[in-house]
């Protein structure tokens, strides 16, 4: 998992509120555990015109030029700007694959879904949730100043302008900004501690051999 402390990025903005998972990426391209190779299909329904399905050269489809990814402006965002209650409907890890995957660091909207908030943690995406005041104003700025940027500063806590005109203060437990700061993910976690794991899986088949199919009493276990 990639560290995250501070970033800038083009911020794209996402006008829609209740914006579900199978929105985010359908679920016919569930189909992949790899974390990588969604990006392409990200809002899949919204952005092309046709129906996509896995293995499809995306770069022939009929893209919908009235989908906001879609407009030059916002080419190369790594902020996507949303409504309430975004990555609503069923779990899946595959939603903030999606978004990693096609370049967006953070999300920025008034609240999330729990599970989604959740998993975005777990994969180095970060989900900030910001009053709705707060986030109309952004909207207004990204509609009001083409190639609007902001920085997201985690160790700080905050979101700013680039000119400081705004700043903005967002929540994050410490663990979770521990694991953003250094790029630990639940199995980075657990690596941290391999020679300790090497070393108690020593002794536990030392005293247990027939754990690795070893002989207890001259008899191959």
């Amino acid at each position: 998992m990639e560290k995250l402390v501070i970033h800038r990025g083009l911020v794209a903005a996402l006008d829609r509120a209740n914006v579900d998972t199978d929105a985010i990426i359908p679920k016919q391209f569930l189909k992949s555990i790899e974390r990588t190779g969604f990006g392409p299909n990200l809002f899949d329904a919204w952005r092309y015109l046709d129906r996509g399905e896995p293995g499809r050269d995306n770069s022939v489809r009929p893209l919908n030029p009235e989908f906001a990814l879609n407009q030059p402006r916002f080419r190369g965002a790594s902020v996507l700007l949303a409504r309430e209650n975004f990555g609503c409907g069923s779990s899946r890890e595959h939603a903030p694959w999606a978004l990693l995957d096609y370049g967006f660091k953070a999300v920025i909207a008034p609240s999330f879904a729990d599970i989604f908030y959740n998993n975005c943690f777990k994969n180095g995406l970060l989900p900030i949730v910001l009053p709705a005041a707060a986030v109309d104003r952004l909207f207004h700025d990204v509609a009001a100043f083409p190639g609007f940027e902001l920085i997201v500063d985690v160790p700080a806590q905050k979101v700013a302008t680039v000119d400081g005109s705004a700043e903005y203060g967002f929540e994050i437990s410490d663990f979770r900004k521990y694991c953003l700061l250094n790029g630990l993910d639940e199995i980075g976690l657990s690596l941290r501690h391999a020679d300790e794991i090497r070393a108690f899986e020593e002794r536990r088949l030392a005293r247990f051999p027939w754990l690795a199919g070893g002989k207890v009493g001259g008899v191959v276990a």
